[in-house]
């Protein structure tokens, strides 16, 4: 089913690939200034939840950095469906003067190709893209962070942390950007602890608060004193400051929320990337087709240890991440034994490790590995 999706998406991006070739480019159009440019940002949400502004703050800073003026030269388009229908936005921001859009859900990635095969001087960058990488046009380009790497930090806390040595997890969807990420915070934690296990519940949507906050409580009552989530709102945070136990955030520091439960909070800085595509399109540089930071190169970050966090958590993640910048340590290292969704095995042995965003900068480690129970 997935390679009969892949062929069929491929097969299209070449016809589009083709009929960019045969456009008549006509006069290149003036290279945009921080100035000058229009830049559309399009969101599934509605702008409110941690992941959308996220998305927004990422923009925002990036547009300090480089002297552009957000309020007048930035679109912000929320509630952007993933279907056909996303047309008509990405044609109204087009038709608007924007030079460059920037997407951050992977449900209009297709169609933001077809509008860059349209427009060859349109720039469009997807977060978390795989076509950008694929297709033969040069205005394509798919963005990512080493999540991983921040994500496996964040676990030293947890496994730092917890008393009961039972972990929980709230998982948007079981894809390989979700299961790469939770399975780093997993090896985390189990690098502090080895005594660890975790257990995953799965709301199989992004944004429901109300699900995602009935799964939180269902770990608790499982013995979870350690919560973390891997969707879109802060609801899980707030039901582990409801219930006196910990949590580890995503998205946004869950301090806010969350100040008695927070121990730390992941989120990628889109700043980073927004930054360097938008420095490219003044200098007349290309963009690359598929870019992932890492955090040493501050594309994923953490918040501030909240003051539930074990004595001793700063020093280990520091030693830690000192590890992942020099090689030194690796995240997906063996032994590890895991199975993915259509059966394949997984199995490391000591010296051995499964090295993330190798053939792209979206996530490929989809391997339910041994420590790890999904609870449906």
């Amino acid at each position: 089913m997935h390679r009969q999706l892949a062929a069929a998406l491929l097969a299209a991006l070449l016809a589009l690939s083709l009929a960019a070739c045969g456009q008549d480019q006509g006069a290149e159009n003036p290279t945009p200034t921080p100035e000058t440019v229009r830049i559309g940002l399009l969101l599934q949400g509605d702008g409110e939840n941690a992941y959308d502004q996220n998305h927004i703050q990422g923009l925002q800073d990036a547009c300090r950095t480089l002297g552009i003026d957000y309020d007048t030269q930035v679109l912000v388009r929320t509630g952007v469906p993933e279907d056909e229908t996303c047309r008509d936005t990405i044609r109204e921001l087009v038709d608007a003067g924007c030079q460059i859009l920037f997407s951050a859900s992977q449900g209009h990635e297709l169609y933001l190709t077809e509008a860059a095969g349209d427009h060859p001087n349109l720039q469009v960058c997807q977060a978390v893209g795989t076509l950008g990488a694929q297709d033969d046009l040069d205005n394509t380009h798919d963005a990512y962070a080493r999540l991983y790497e921040a994500s496996y930090l964040a676990g030293i806390a947890a496994g730092e942390t917890t008393a009961t040595n039972l972990l929980g997890y709230v998982a948007a969807r079981p894809t390989a950007q979700v299961i790469s990420a939770y399975t780093a915070y997993y090896l985390g934690a189990k690098h502090a602890n080895p005594d660890v296990t975790m257990v995953v519940r799965y709301a199989n949507t992004w944004n429901d608060a109300g699900q995602e906050a009935a799964l939180a409580q269902g770990l608790i009552d499982l013995g979870c004193d350690v919560l973390s989530h891997y969707t879109d709102t802060s609801a899980v945070a707030e039901a582990a400051q409801a219930n006196g136990v910990a949590v580890v955030g995503y998205n946004q520091d869950m301090a806010a929320v969350a100040p008695d439960a927070a121990l730390v909070s992941l989120r990628v800085d889109w700043s980073v990337y927004d930054t360097y595509a938008l420095s490219c399109l003044f200098q007349g540089e290309e963009i690359p087709q598929d870019w992932c930071g890492s955090y040493a190169e501050g594309a994923c970050v953490l918040s501030d240890l909240g003051q539930a966090a074990a004595p001793g958590t700063a020093q280990a993640i520091q030693t830690a991440a000192e590890g992942l910048a020099d090689g030194s340590l690796q995240v997906f290292a063996g032994p590890l034994h895991g199975v993915n969704g259509e059966g394949e095995v997984l199995s490391l042995g000591e010296g051995a490790f499964y090295t993330e965003n190798q053939t792209s900068s979206a996530p490929t480690f989809r391997y339910i590995v041994d420590g790890i129970t999904i609870l449906e």
